[in-house]
Formats: structure tokens, C-alpha cells, sequence
């Protein structure tokens, strides 16, 4: 081997994508794998999330649950511990991969009905016993529901089935307000009835003391005398009016159907496109405003706290404007499921400002393809740039639940998706489905989990609801090693002398896009006898500056068929799309407090300042009167300098979120940093500062102590204030 050429033609095919010369040999069709996926080639004989039960019936187990946590569930039930239940446990997973293969293979149908079509083959294929066990065995099944497996369909059945069983939640809670207040409204009418001089005649009173006692009392004579001085009615008519109109309005709403209906979920609240989306929002607005109008009136009626000289202006200016998120959580909620191919659609420009509105919506917007070229002739990686980055900029309005994860991640994320489908602003979920055949050679399952390890389109969640800033909003739990650039795991192979070799392997995102057959043309095989020094990882070369770059060629490490170890080297243009890929996943850590470059500033300043300081002088302690030092309280006593009544802003740890400038641009502004101060104290009000204190990311600011005694709501603010001081 000439080392040297070797080198010049690997250097070429890296900056050019030339693959020409000795020892370079083209990827396409070549059926070479990443090598940390190499064990994954046979999805159905791997143990996972997927397929999943979708629930009917809302319960402790949520809206869905994996098929292999209802077999170890039920193997935990059934088959006696040790030895003896070994059988069983055995028979049970063996049947959970028939299923598993079934589903992937385009079976449908419930657990129960997949089960005993599954049971038999087993059956057919061994023996009668091996039926009847496992035909037992699944009339043991504590659920049932229909069974979906990890394909493009996928992400808008669970979502949508988590959305039912929020509405479903959210009717229940609706029909036992509305209940209790239309009970409490007919007890008023129905006390004052009885007090009413209808209500006091003969047949009124016999009705009311029962066919039991009709020969012992004269109504006749009872009614002359408690009806004398009984009044015609004994509401006034404007109250009456008021709560006749409120049953009416509540016992005629179309919102929320009866429980016991076929379907208690309300039609006509899903849609395909924000477009239609928004338009039946406002045109059931009117609607929303009587129920919510009603249901505040019959809550004050019933209570006995309606005040007509207060209460009726109010409610005579009760308009779509006079909705909060409180009222508007009584309603059901929107479901947009934008399909895939429709993302960039002119139906769905208006998502960001639907999403800010405040409108209880829940979005899916699937993603199916991120590894997509930018446009056409250009040649630059777009990677799902519009729908990965989709996901992040709505974080950037504020007041909404957002969650990005790939469709292999969804279960892990239940408890999140729920959460974010009943909370009561507007929801956001990225899902990505895996990549679209025959683009892809893996499954869908194994396409949407490489993009998540791979940093390609990581797993991340914000919620504004969970707290004052960004530590308690956002978070990246469900990415392995989110500390680091990218997840590394041992790889153990055998070299040329058959000897064992454990090393530890990064999958990039460059690993991911090698599973893409359309981009096969940036990869290029190198034979094990061609290898060299100048050969570095991707993700070692990425960490090189830019003349040790030049003279190194990126490489992966992938397996083929046979399983033989391959190095795969990446032309430019590919490490291009793989260092703005690690870009956006170094700004996701810095969102979840990972390498926080400000902080990591502050410190490094502050180690330079304490370097250049001249060392502390050692002197002499001044001598202490005795009449002083029995005076003195001890140091540990001794309390800490008061706060500044000032407010005031941390601002070298300001993310430049511009929250509080939105608030008052004249009390808030950017120094030169771009990071907040104080521009003028007396240009805002102490609820300014304090709101801006609630609303920023990082908790930085500071309201102090309140400068006009005489601000209105004033206590309330200063209780607010206390986390902030």
C-alpha cells in the first residue's frame, strides 16, 4: 500500500466527494450499517416499546400501554416463581414477538383478537397444550384495546387517543359543575315556589305531604291559612329571570354530551389544518361566552352573592375579550393533526400566531423526512430544519406546552403528552415518525430512535406552566448522555489477529444520515488494509482546529452483511450538516443549564480577577478593649447586611430573552452585552417589575422594595414579590 497517495485520494473524496482512486469504494448498495446499530438488524426478535395498546377506558395505566409490559405483567401474575414458571414466562415472550412481527408486518386488530390468532399459529406449530395455556392466558388480560405498531400513522392515533382521554376527563369535570349548579339553581326556584301563593294551594300541599296523609289534614283549610299573606312569587323577576336563562343555557349547551351518550366526546373539535382550525374556534366563540357567562352567574346565584348593582354592568360587558384561560379550560380543546406532507401547506402559515393566540389548541405536526435537501441545486442540508426548529421557536413565544420527540421515544413520554394535553394553554408536539422507504433501509422504529440518539432530532419538553423560569420549564430527560455532544457506547469487535477489541464508539449525526440511502454518495468505504494515522473519528474531527482538520479525513465505523468492520469516510459537505446539527444541540443545553456559556464566562472572569489580585497581606490584629470584647455578640450570631431595597438585575446571567423589555421597554433595556438592566426606575411600575421577575427564564431580576406606597393591589405584589427579593 502506497500510504501517502492513499491519503491524497481520501483527502480529495472528503473535500470534493470525488470517489476515485485505490482503496475507496462506494457505499450504495453496499448494506452497510452504523456499527453501534449492527445488532439491531433483526427489529422483531427485540424486546421494546412498540406496538402499543391503545385504552379505551381511562385508568391508571393512561390512554396507552406497551405489549410488553402487558405480558410481563402477566407473566408476573401467572407463572409461579422460579423453575416452574419458567415455561410459561418463555411461551408468553415467545408469543409477544409473534405479535410484534405480526404488527410490523401490517397485522391490525385489538390485543385480544392479535392474541388468539398468534395463540393458535403457536399452537398449530407445537402442540395442543401450548394453545391452552396461552389461550388461558389471555382470557387473564386486564386490558384490551387496539394494538399499533411504530409506523407513519403512529404518532396521530396515540395523539389522538391521549387527547380523548383528556376530553373525556375534562367532560366528566364539566358535567359534575354543571350538574351541581343547575341542582342548586332548581332549589331556589323550587324554595321559592313552595312559599309562593302557587305553591300553597290544596294540591300544592297534598302533593307535597303525600297520598299517605290526605284523610288526616284538610288542605283546603291549610291552604286559607298559609296562603294569606303568601306572596305571588318570591323571587324578584329580575333574579328569576336570571336563573331560568342559566339552566337554559346550561341544559341546552352542545359543548360537552351526556356521559352516558354513546360518545361523551364533543364532534366537530378536530381538524386537519389550522386554517379550518381557527375558523370554528370563532365561530363557536359566541357560544363559549353564554356558557361561561351562565355558569359565573349560576355560581354567584347559587351562592348567594349576586349583587345586581355590581354584578349586572359587568356581565352586560361580558364579551369574547372577558375569557380567560381559566374559562376557556371549561371547553374543549382543539385538536390539529397536521398530516405530514401538508407542514409547509398555506392552511397551516398561520400556526405560530394560532399557538400564541391563547387558543386551547393541541397541535401534532409530524415530521417525516430530515434528512431532505434544502432545495434543489443547492446541495446543503436542510435536515428537517422548518419542522425540527419548529418546536424551538414556539418555545420562544411563552405560554404554551411544547414537546419534541421522535415516534420510538412516545411511551417513555406519556406522562408528558398527557400532561401536555390537558393543560390549559395551547400544546405543541414534533414527532418524528422515522424515515419514509425506501429512502430508509431500517424500520421505521429504528429510524426514529437513530435520529434521537444521533442529535438529529433530540427529545426535549417545555412547560410553562411548571415553574417561574427555565430550570423548572424545560428539560432534556430522555437523551442518553445529555451532557455530552454525543451518546458513546463500547463496541467490541476482533482485529486482524482475532483478538478482542472494546472501544468506545459515538454515534453522530453523520451515523444517522449513513442509514439514509438517497446520501449514500457522501460516504465512502475504505478496506481495513488502507487505513492510516490521518483516519479520525467524526465526532474527534469536529473537536480539531482548522489546519489539523485539513490534514485528517473523517470517518465512521459501520458493519456489512457479513459483519465485517468497515471505516466509512464523510465528505465536507456532510460534516457541514453534522456540525450545525451538534450547533442546535449545544443551544438545547444551554436551555437545560448544560455548559451554560454565561455562567461558564462569569466563572472564568471571576478566576481571572481573583488570579490578578495581589495576595492578602498578613497583619497584626488590632487588640480588643475587655469592655468591648464582653460586649461583642459572637460571630455566628451575627447577622448578614440587610438587602437592597433597590431593585436590581443579575445581569451577567441574562439570556437575552427579551420577556421583560415586552413588558416595559422604558424601565428595561440591553447594555452592550446584550443582556438586561435596570434604564430607568421611575419609567415603570413595581407590578411591571414584578411580573417581569415572574416571567423571566432565569430568575434574574429583582423587584426590591415598592418606591409609591400608594400603587394599587400593592399587597397582593408584594406577596408575589417574596421568591424574587
Amino acid at each position: 500500500m502506497d500510504a501517502p497517495f492513499s491519503h491524497r485520494d481520501q483527502l480529495l473524496f472528503h473535500n470534493s466527494g470525488q470517489c476515485t482512486g485505490a482503496g475507496l469504494a462506494p457505499v450504495d448498495g453496499a448494506d452497510l450499517w452504523p456499527a453501534l446499530m449492527a445488532p439491531y438488524r433483526d427489529l422483531s426478535r427485540l424486546r421494546h416499546d412498540w406496538p402499543l395498546v391503545l385504552l379505551e377506558e381511562p385508568g391508571d395505566d393512561g390512554y396507552a400501554l406497551p405489549l410488553s409490559t402487558v405480558v410481563s405483567r402477566l407473566a408476573a401474575e401467572l407463572a409461579p416463581r422460579g423453575i416452574e414458571g419458567e415455561r410459561l414466562r418463555r411461551h408468553l415472550l415467545r408469543l409477544e414477538r409473534e405479535i410484534r412481527g405480526a404488527v410490523m408486518e401490517g397485522a391490525t386488530g385489538t390485543l385480544s383478537s392479535l392474541w388468539q390468532v398468534s395463540a393458535a399459529l403457536m399452537g398449530g406449530s407445537a402442540d395442543e397444550s401450548v394453545l391452552r395455556v396461552l389461550t388461558q392466558a389471555g382470557e387473564s388480560l386486564k386490558v384490551d384495546g387496539l394494538l399499533i405498531g411504530c409506523d407513519e400513522r403512529a404518532p396521530a392515533r396515540l395523539l389522538t387517543q391521549a387527547w380523548r382521554h383528556a376530553q373525556l376527563a375534562k367532560a366528566s369535570e364539566f358535567h359534575r359543575l354543571a350538574d351541581r349548579l343547575m341542582r342548586q339553581l332548581s332549589d331556589i326556584r323550587r324554595a321559592a315556589w313552595v312559599h309562593s301563593k302557587a305553591g300553597q294551594q290544596p294540591q300544592a300541599l297534598l302533593e307535597a305531604m303525600g297520598s299517605a296523609h290526605r284523610d288526616v289534614f284538610d288542605f283546603d283549610a291549610m291552604s286559607r291559612l298559609v296562603a294569606r299573606r303568601a306572596p305571588k312569587d318570591e323571587l324578584p323577576p329580575a333574579r328569576r329571570q336570571r336563573i331560568d336563562h342559566a339552566l337554559e343555557v346550561l341544559a341546552t349547551q352542545t359543548f360537552w354530551p351526556d356521559l352516558r351518550a354513546a360518545s361523551a366526546l364533543p364532534e366537530g373539535f378536530t381538524f386537519s389544518d389550522c386554517s379550518a382550525a381557527m375558523q370554528s374556534y370563532r365561530e363557536r366563540l359566541p357560544a363559549a361566552v353564554e356558557l361561561v357567562k351562565a355558569l359565573a352567574i349560576a355560581e354567584l346565584e347559587a351562592a348567594g352573592r349576586y349583587v345586581e348593582a355590581r354584578h349586572d354592568a359587568v356581565f352586560a360587558r361580558f364579551d369574547e375579550s372577558a375569557l380567560t384561560a381559566a374559562d376557556l379550560a371549561l371547553l374543549p380543546d382543539t385538536l390539529v393533526v397536521i398530516p405530514p406532507d401538508r407542514n409547509d401547506a398555506p392552511e397551516n402559515a398561520g400556526l405560530l400566531d394560532m399557538l400564541s393566540s391563547g387558543m386551547p389548541v393541541k397541535v401534532l405536526v409530524q415530521v417525516s423526512d430530515l434528512l431532505e435537501e434544502a432545495s434543489i441545486g443547492t446541495g446543503h442540508f436542510a435536515f428537517g430544519v422548518r419542522a425540527a426548529r419548529l418546536a424551538t421557536t414556539a418555545m420562544g413565544l411563552g405560554g404554551m406546552f411544547v414537546l419534541q420527540a421522535a415516534c420510538s421515544a412516545l411511551p417513555a413520554q406519556g406522562q408528558r403528552v398527557a400532561r401536555g394535553m390537558a393543560c390549559r394553554g395551547p400544546a405543541l408536539f414534533t414527532v418524528y415518525a422515522g424515515s419514509p422507504a425506501p429512502a430508509a433501509g431500517l424500520p421505521r422504529y429504528l429510524s426514529a430512535a437513530a435520529a434521537q440518539e444521533s442529535r438529529a432530532f433530540p427529545t426535549f419538553c417545555y412547560d410553562a406552566a411548571a415553574g417561574a423560569n427555565w430550570a423548572a420549564r424545560f428539560t432534556l430527560e430522555g437523551n442518553r448522555d445529555a451532557a455530552d455532544d454525543w451518546p458513546a457506547e463500547a463496541f467490541e469487535y476482533a482485529d486482524e489477529a482475532l483478538q478482542r477489541v472494546v472501544a468506545p464508539v459515538r454515534f453522530t449525526y453523520a451515523d444517522f444520515a449513513l442509514t439514509d440511502r438517497r446520501h449514500a454518495a457522501h460516504f465512502a468505504s475504505v478496506p481495513r488494509s488502507h487505513w492510516h494515522e490521518a483516519m479520525v473519528p467524526v465526532a474527534d474531527w469536529l473537536q480539531l482546529d482548522a489546519d489539523s482538520a485539513e490534514q485528517r479525513v473523517p470517518y465512521l465505523l459501520a458493519v456489512d452483511g457479513q459483519d465485517q468492520l468497515h471505516r466509512v469516510l464523510v465528505d465536507v459537505r456532510m460534516m457541514r450538516a453534522t456540525r450545525a446539527c451538534l450547533l442546535l444541540w449545544h443551544r438545547l443545553q444551554e436551555h437545560a443549564g448544560i455548559h451554560d456559556s454565561h455562567a461558564e464566562r462569569a466563572l472564568a472572569e471571576e478566576r481571572a480577577r481573583q488570579a490578578a489580585a495581589p495576595p492578602p497581606q498578613a497583619t497584626e490584629p488590632a487588640p480588643v478593649p475587655a469592655e468591648a470584647a464582653s460586649t461583642s455578640p459572637p460571630a455566628e450570631a451575627a447577622s448578614a447586611a440587610p438587602p437592597s431595597d433597590e431593585a436590581w438585575i443579575e445581569t451577567i446571567r441574562c439570556p437575552s430573552c427579551n420577556e421583560c423589555q415586552l413588558i416595559n421597554p422604558r424601565l428595561f433595556a440591553y447594555n452592550d452585552n446584550k443582556q438586561a438592566v435596570i434604564k430607568d426606575i421611575t419609567a415603570g411600575t413595581y407590578r411591571d417589575l414584578v411580573e417581569a421577575a415572574e416571567s423571566c427564564q432565569v430568575a434574574i431580576i429583582h423587584p426590591g422594595k415598592p418606591r409609591n406606597p400608594n400603587e394599587p393591589g400593592l399587597e397582593e405584589l408584594i406577596e408575589r414579590a417574596k421568591p424574587f427579593l
